[in-house]
């Protein structure tokens, strides 16, 4: 039973750090909340909904999802954070990021409605599986899980190891001085809006797969409880993402083994309430500072 929700644990914090990591890298490129991303995680499962329903597979289904959520980012960067620069526009543009995503609902009410829709995948992925430290683990679990990992192994190779990954962080520390050095600022917001965007789709088509059905609501929820994982990492620290992610998937399934179930939503606000008391900064707040003095 611990094993199981362990496992568990990790298969949902997982996804909760792939959602916070896109908010963290436009939150740490622009400073400013993206209020509409939970819903571009959202788009990512109706997105993949509709490519399996025209016979176009999982491939296809992953091709829409990262497409779809990609062009709702650079429609949000342009409608919601293009015109408000200014560091006290902070405000303006997270409430124009929120009602873009209220828009984001309404319309994938009218189109799909706004009860739960099954992606129609075969019920043999949800029963057959191997045996991980004496439990079975269902295939899609595995699956999602490592999804996870890769995506977020390739996302710190690109920020840390490409010529992209030096312009954002460049631009996260000065987009004026980014500007100076000849880096085009605006078309570095976009690839990180992009980038944000097709992670949260991923996801999205993943906890879509997870649980069989999308529906409209999984964009707020889930959004929200990214962002207090964001809060929990550091705001802008990527790993502080990755790592308060998955200590809130695992916390979240030891509130179900030890029979406190029905406080397991409940989780991520008290982790978030004593991480800004405890440790404001986040998880790593104090590392980063002495990297930054070195």
């Amino acid at each position: 039973m611990l094993a199981d929700q362990i496992i568990n644990g990790l298969v949902s914090g997982g996804l909760y750090a792939l959602v916070a990591l896109g908010y963290t890298l436009i939150f740490g490129v622009l400073h400013k909340l993206n209020f509409a991303h939970g819903e571009v995680f959202m788009s990512g499962g109706y997105a993949g909904l509709v490519a399996l329903s025209l016979g176009g597979g999982i491939a296809g289904a992953l091709v829409a999802a990262v497409v779809v959520a990609a062009m709702l980012g650079l429609a949000i960067e342009l409608i919601s954070f293009r015109r408000f620069k200014s560091d006290d526009a902070q405000i303006t543009a997270a409430l124009s990021s929120l009602l873009v995503g209220l828009l984001i609902i309404e319309v994938t009410n009218k189109v799909f409605g706004s009860q739960p829709r099954s992606l129609g995948l075969s019920a043999e992925i949800y029963t057959a599986g191997v045996s991980v430290l004496g439990v079975q683990v269902a295939y899609v679990k595995l699956v999602i899980l490592g999804a996870a990992i890769v995506l977020m192994v390739a996302l710190s190779v690109l920020i840390e190891r490409t010529r992209l990954g030096r312009n954002i962080r460049t631009v996260s520390e000065s987009p004026e001085i980014a500007a100076l050095m000849g880096i085009n600022v605006t078309r570095v917001t976009q690839q990180t809006f992009v980038i944000a965007s097709a992670l949260a789709g991923v996801s999205g088509l993943l906890i879509g797969a997870r649980t069989g059905v999308v529906v409209p609501e999984v964009g707020l929820s889930f959004g929200l409880k990214a962002l207090a994982v964001m809060a929990i990492g550091g705001m802008g620290d990527l790993r502080g993402a990755v790592a308060a992610g998955l200590l809130l998937g695992v916390a979240e399934g030891l509130t179900y083994w030890i029979g406190l179930g029905r406080l397991g939503e409940i989780t991520v606000w008290v982790l978030m309430i004593l991480m800004l008391l405890v440790r404001p900064s986040g998880l790593f707040g104090r590392a980063q500072a002495q990297e930054r003095r070195a």
